[in-house]
């Protein structure tokens, strides 16, 4: 059963456009209008393939796991690692101040 029969209108694009902040000029309106009639054509394709019996799968071919073994080895010297940075305080990476904080 479709939802949509008739193709989108600006109008419900400008809708959605504005449930999203989006502010759309009336070029991108039309545009956007356009694409997502588009969009929405193929997913009335999609939706009148006969799928009765077709399994739900989150992918067409089996997939493994093909990462390594996460493996304990030996710990970087804290000392070494601190003495390349290019800042240090209190033992620590010195960075550059964000978001207007006050330290």
């Amino acid at each position: 059963m479709s939802l949509m029969t008739e193709p989108i209108s600006e109008k419900e694009v400008a809708h959605v456009a504005y449930l999203a902040r989006l502010r759309l000029s009336d070029e991108e309106l039309q545009l956007f209008t356009k694409q997502l009639g588009a969009v929405l054509e193929h997913a009335k394709d999609v939706e009148a393939l006969q799928l009765d019996g077709v399994e739900p799968m989150s992918h067409p071919l089996p997939l493994e796991n093909v990462t390594r073994e996460d493996e304990v080895d030996e710990m970087l010297d804290r000392k070494e690692v601190l003495n390349q940075a290019p800042a240090v305080e209190d033992g620590r990476f010195q960075v550059p101040q964000i978001l207007g904080e006050q330290p």
